[in-house]
């Protein structure tokens, strides 16, 4: 007799059957507790940052030697199964999302500062290393890991070489980029790469450029390399206020014209600046339509003169009140709400997206108030955030989850925002990445051919494409699809990932 069976058991029966082939795999190389597939184990898995788009792994590696990550990515590669490396899943784009057949592989256990030389101003990490405690060693020694993303208390080296992270001293210092000089890790086959090298420059192509940014498609990193610089002698910043938000976009634009490189140049809308006002007090102007952020360092002299000279170009460009910083501890204050915005926005609605585009500094009035005007359009407020000094925005859309049509239109919205930023001359990621919650605005950006050409990169690095497959870079397919959905004036982002 033949008894019926149902997709849902069939997919059950498929997932029970390839992970009892992954197990036996690997359960010769890894001990059993750093093998995790039960459901209560692997649930703190099935997102990052992006909580919209949620996926439990089949399982979950936690390796603690590189010959153990050695081992899980050669036994993937011969099962061809899935793999998605993972640091402290804070990414904003669902790069660290689980593939539903694949192997999570965590590096969380890779947490070593292996070395600190103070001649060479560089230190040797572990890719799990917290982006902060690099700082925090190197403090002795005079020094500090510049890049300093606003989860730079949790988030990883690894992810940072995945996503070129930023923060908001990236305009004088550089991205993640700028301020590494060596990559270790393992391709998919379980081969041992570097990228890069000790020395400022090495031989061949610049393979190190190529893996920096690359979310995790290309290789798993387990070490990196990384330059740190002196503590500057003294630090100030200006809180500049404006009434009017293309004054302050203008004011952005006029300090970098005037040749002036601030250490720190960040903005932020009345919107966010209650959010933040309200969850840290740092005496932010409640009544000005976008507050200014700008931060100079170095010597005494240089920060006074610097100072001095910024203060004159916001004046002239319509500043209605400008605070210095007079101590370290009126700096931080000033700052507080600027690394504090994800969290004060949590307080105030149950959800949000954070959206991450760049476009020219002197359409910054212009993006901010194409967003009022989506706001109405899709009815969800919008506060904003933005490294305005290198053109990087960070809106964060206010949404509740539990309602779908609330995550539809908020999925509109963030869309409409990273198209808007490219008709501007902009881009559609500046640091978070695009992992799958960009994959349609990468049609808008990029012909046919373009994305291609990124695919090849791909193929030839992880020919199979096991790699963080389905991520970043979308199929002819999904491109030709979304362009139809746009025609018929609909548009609908992540129809094939599960929600929550």
């Amino acid at each position: 007799m033949n008894v019926p069976t149902f997709p849902e058991q069939d997919e059950l029966l498929q997932r029970a059957e390839r992970l009892a082939k992954i197990l036996q795999g690997l359960e010769p190389h890894l001990p059993a507790h750093a093998l995790l597939w039960h459901r209560e184990d692997t649930t703190p898995y099935e997102c990052d940052g992006l909580t919209a788009y949620r996926q439990r792994p089949l399982l979950v590696a936690l390796p603690e030697t590189y010959e153990q990550v050695q081992a899980v990515l050669r036994t993937c590669h011969a099962l061809e199964v899935p793999v998605v490396a993972r640091g402290a899943g804070t990414g904003l784009s669902g790069g660290a999302m689980p593939h539903r057949l694949g192997v999570t592989l965590s590096l969380a256990k890779f947490n070593k500062i292996l070395k600190m030389d103070a001649a060479s101003r560089t230190a040797v990490v572990q890719g799990g290393v917290r982006n902060l405690a690099i700082s925090e060693a190197a403090a002795p020694l005079g020094l500090y890991y510049a890049p300093d993303p606003s989860s730079q208390i949790a988030c990883t080296i690894g992810g940072n070489v995945a996503e070129n992270s930023g923060g908001v001293h990236c305009l004088k210092y550089g991205l993640t980029l700028h301020n590494v000089l060596k990559v270790s890790g393992f391709t998919i086959e379980g081969e041992a790469v570097e990228f890069g090298s000790d020395a400022l420059d090495s031989a061949g192509y610049d393979l190190l450029s190529v893996v920096i940014g690359s979310e995790g498609m290309l290789a798993v990193t387990t070490e990196v390399t990384v330059k740190l610089v002196p503590r500057p002698v003294i630090a100030r910043c200006i809180m500049a206020s404006f009434d009017d938000l293309r004054k302050a976009g203008d004011a952005v634009a006029a300090v970098i014209a005037a040749g002036i490189i601030p250490a720190g140049l960040e903005m932020m809308d009345k919107p966010m600046t209650a959010a933040v006002e309200d969850f840290v007090h740092a005496g932010y102007d409640l009544n000005a339509e976008a507050i200014l952020l700008c931060e100079s360092d170095g010597t005494p002299e240089e920060v006074e003169e610097e100072i001095g000279r910024m203060s004159e170009v916001l004046r002239r460009h319509g500043a209605t009140a400008i605070a210095v910083s007079q101590n370290e501890a009126e700096r931080l204050k000033f700052w507080s709400g600027r690394k504090n915005a994800f969290p004060a926005s949590g307080r105030i609605s149950p959800d949000y997206m954070c959206m991450d585009s760049t476009i020219p500094r002197k359409r910054l009035a212009d993006i901010l108030l194409a967003i009022q005007d989506m706001e109405k359009k899709y009815g969800l407020r919008c506060a904003n955030v933005f490294h305005a000094g290198d053109g990087n925005l960070h809106p964060l859309i206010l949404f509740d989850a539990n309602d779908a049509d609330q995550l539809r239109r908020c999925e509109l919205f963030g869309a409409d925002i990273l198209e808007a930023s490219v008709a501007m001359g902009g881009t559609v990621t500046g640091e978070h990445g695009v992992g799958v919650e960009k994959l349609n605005s990468m049609c808008v950006q990029f012909s046919a051919a373009e994305n291609e050409q990124m695919f090849g990169v791909k193929r030839a690095f992880d020919p199979k494409s096991l790699l963080n497959p389905g991520k970043v870079i979308p199929t002819l397919q999904r491109c030709a699809e979304y362009g139809k959905m746009l025609v018929r004036g609909g548009q609908l982002s992540h129809p094939d990932l599960p929600r929550f």
